[in-house]
């Protein structure tokens, strides 16, 4: 992060500040919209669609500001640790032709993939082992199934993936007319979008009260697991926070503290696909790992790419001229803006994407240990540089939340 683009952030946060723009307080106000979702999700609303082809409801989240609309699929990604390379390279070939649909879809603005792991099993666990029960099993083994259920919530780790995709559905050639169009146009796009031969398993697309639990849970990690009943009558606005505080370094909301950090580098030599495996792994705390895609256009593409070649030759010849020669890493940047252009020519595509991790403590007391662990996870990543998003962390924090907000999409 540039000094100046720091100070300026810290200039701009601070004038936030003090005529408390970083505060948020749910009030009851006249305006209709006055209950909703604070900051980057001010413009959402929740709308509960019904998807004809699976006969379900499905969550859409409509941006009323921009007209689009992002949908939501819960995952169940399979391991890859134990598998062949030549399973692992395949699913790899495979997710680049899913983002290459992407980028000849107008109507796709970018995606965004979501792991969230939470410790605990909580109710759930026990509600689910209830109706597998035989209740005509042997009595010793109902009382380990029991002991089972009433200790393993405090020793493992609930994981939630899913992805989410942001679409326009007015930039199309014949663009719907009202809403309930535009939604069937949205689940139509997203519905043409297959991830099979991934790595992961579709479970199905999130329901509107699958979308409630997720944003409720991020600001109160404690309703993570309770009962579907318990988020059926929730209204959109009451999703989101009571009170919440933007600060500098970290974002209090109604069940504690978080800490948004973004990608600053990746490392420069080619990396393992397990390189994410420690911010994966579970931990004290609630942590949410999101990767934003937003896949370029051929024509966009080919710009940035050239953008890079004469950036890099440029810096490698003002070092030159000053020391007599230019860097190694200056020639490395150059080679390898060469090769991604080459790759370009052949078909590939370009990518904008990002890397973002929040943590989440109970408490301000607890926000030192929170800080430590994700340090402690991102070093042992072993090249992979972040940075605490500053003066950005209400913002990184809904990013990966499935609120349509994604930062790469540009209006």
């Amino acid at each position: 992060m540039p000094a100046l683009a720091y100070y300026w952030a810290k200039v701009s946060w601070r004038r936030a500040a003090k005529v408390e723009a970083t505060s948020y307080r749910r009030v009851l106000l006249p305006h209709p919209y006055a209950l909703d979702l604070p900051g980057v999700g001010a413009s959402s609303t929740l709308i509960k669609a019904h998807d004809p082809t699976t006969g379900r409801a499905v969550g859409v989240v409509h941006d009323r500001t921009s007209g689009r609309m992002t949908l939501t699929t819960l995952l169940a990604p399979g391991g890859s640790l134990m598998a062949p390379t030549g399973s692992v390279q395949s699913s790899l070939r495979t997710w680049s032709s899913v983002l290459d649909a992407m980028s000849t879809d107008e109507q796709v603005k970018g995606a965004s993939v979501t792991i969230q792991i939470t410790p605990g099993a909580g109710e759930a666990l026990g509600d689910d082992v209830k109706v597998r029960k035989d209740p005509g099993a042997p009595k010793l083994a109902r009382q380990i199934i029991d002991e089972l259920v009433r200790t393993t919530p405090h020793a493992t780790a609930s994981v939630a993936p899913w992805m989410s995709v942001t679409v326009d559905p007015n930039a199309s050639v014949n663009p719907p007319t009202d809403l309930a169009e535009q939604v069937a146009e949205a689940l139509k796009v997203v519905d043409s979008l297959d991830l099979s031969g991934t790595g992961t398993d579709i479970m199905r697309r999130a329901t509107d009260v699958d979308v409630r639990r997720l944003v409720r849970s991020a600001y109160d990690p404690d309703t993570f697991n309770a009962r579907d009943r318990e988020f059926e009558d929730l209204s959109w606005s009451e999703c989101g926070p009571q009170a919440a505080d933007d600060g500098w370094e970290e974002y209090s909301h109604d069940g504690g503290v978080s800490l948004s950090w973004v990608l600053r580098e990746m490392p420069r030599r080619p990396i393992a696909y397990s390189v994410l495996l420690p911010l994966l792994a579970p931990g004290r705390f609630q942590r949410r790992i999101t990767l934003s895609y937003r896949v370029l256009d051929p024509y966009e593409g080919e710009a940035v790419l050239e953008r890079e070649i004469s950036n890099a030759h440029q810096r490698a010849q003002a070092t030159a001229e000053v020391k007599g020669r230019a860097k190694y890493s200056q020639r490395a940047d150059a080679q390898r803006a060469e090769a991604a252009a080459a790759q370009a020519a052949g078909g590939s595509q370009v990518v904008d994407w990002t890397l973002m991790v929040t943590v989440t403590a109970r408490s301000t007391a607890e926000l030192p240990a929170a800080r430590q662990e994700l340090e402690r996870a991102v070093k042992a990543t072993r090249g992979i540089r972040m940075r605490p998003a500053y003066g950005a962390q209400a913002a990184t924090f809904a990013a990966g939340l499935p609120l349509g907000y994604n930062p790469l999409v540009k209006d």
